[in-house]
């Protein structure tokens, strides 16, 4: 896992979550998170918990905006937590200009990336001055949704047995038989995620071909496609769209047959959801307002099926919809 994350030292964990709790054991009272404004529903859970609870202070900014990171970074700034792309919001972070911006402010800042979206095939975040980076392995890593894993990998060290020591201290390490089978799914993470970046981009060409707005880091007309692409080799397997109508996202959904209803993604099924239902829900309808949050967004998570099969579902549920 170390090699190809381009890392030192790799730690394996009993889920994603369980990896960013390792990594937040880092902080103490007083400290201060700069994070995003668009984070994965269980982020924002635990974000919300620790500075209601554990005296942490968060500073939720517009990530995509490295002068809007700037202005509250200080040398105060404990731990800078990203996400790229943004889930659901496919929205892009510049990681290396972000990670000077916070070494410059404090040299022991630590910056953490979520990488699960494009997976280490996709990006390396540690090779653009990230600190750690971890990812979820029930998703891409594993592929196939049979058990749930988290990875931490670093550079330093010393970070390592920092990280290392709460895993070790709290029992939360990855049992034998799911180490067993995150090695068997990274086996065939290159062959499983190149036939779902193809499907997903034909898949995004479509909707945006039918007037829908498109957020895919693979289609030109997305706002950050140059930036993503000088650091990704790949634009991932997750895209989402708005209707423009939140009854008609929901028919959208209902509708589909091929596509599965669930939350999750990287496996090797099709996955639809509407975030501000399901994933996002926890996050209360204001504060997803304050954000920009669409209302109406659908997220798809793209398979290996047959990209027609595919298509054709969502071309029959957007025709059920339109004579609904």
């Amino acid at each position: 896992m170390a090699k190809i994350m381009s890392a030192q030292r790799a730690l394996v964990v009993s889920s994603g979550m369980a990896a960013l709790d390792v990594i937040t054991r880092l902080l103490r009272p007083g400290d201060e998170v700069v994070t995003g404004d668009d984070l994965y529903g269980g982020t924002n859970r635990l974000l919300k918990y620790l500075s209601t609870n554990g005296g942490i202070i968060v500073h939720h900014v517009d990530t995509t905006q490295p002068e809007k990171v700037q202005e509250v970074l200080s040398s105060k700034t404990t731990m800078v937590l990203l996400e790229t792309p943004t889930n659901p919001l496919i929205k892009i972070v510049d990681i290396g200009k972000i990670a000077t911006a916070a070494h410059e402010a404090n040299p022991a800042c630590i910056v953490s990336v979520d990488n699960t979206m494009m997976s280490p095939l996709l990006l390396n975040p540690l090779d653009f001055g990230a600190d750690v980076v971890y990812e979820s392995g029930t998703k891409y890593l594993s592929g196939h949704h049979d058990l749930m894993a988290g990875v931490i990998a670093v550079n330093d060290l010393q970070l390592g047995e920092r990280l290392y020591f709460p895993i070790n201290a709290s029992g939360c390490g990855l049992s034998p038989f799911d180490s067993w089978l995150l090695l068997r799914g990274v086996k065939t993470l290159k062959v499983r995620m190149e036939q779902q970046q193809s499907n997903t981009q034909r898949i995004a060409e479509f909707l945006e071909s039918l007037g829908f707005k498109v957020r895919y880091p693979g289609l030109r007309s997305h706002p950050q496609y140059e930036l993503h692409n000088s650091m990704a080799r790949g634009a991932g397997a997750v895209l989402s769209f708005e209707t423009g109508d939140t009854a008609i996202s929901e028919r959208i959904v209902e509708s589909a047959k091929i596509w599965a209803i669930s939350v999750s993604f990287g496996c090797v099924n099709s996955l639809i959801s509407m975030p501000c239902r399901m994933s996002h829900a926890s996050i209360d309808a204001k504060t997803r307002a304050d954000r920009a949050f669409p209302e109406d967004l659908i997220r798809l998570c793209v398979g290996i099926e047959d990209v027609d099969d595919l298509i054709d579902d969502l071309q029959r549920a957007v025709c059920i919809m339109s004579l609904a």
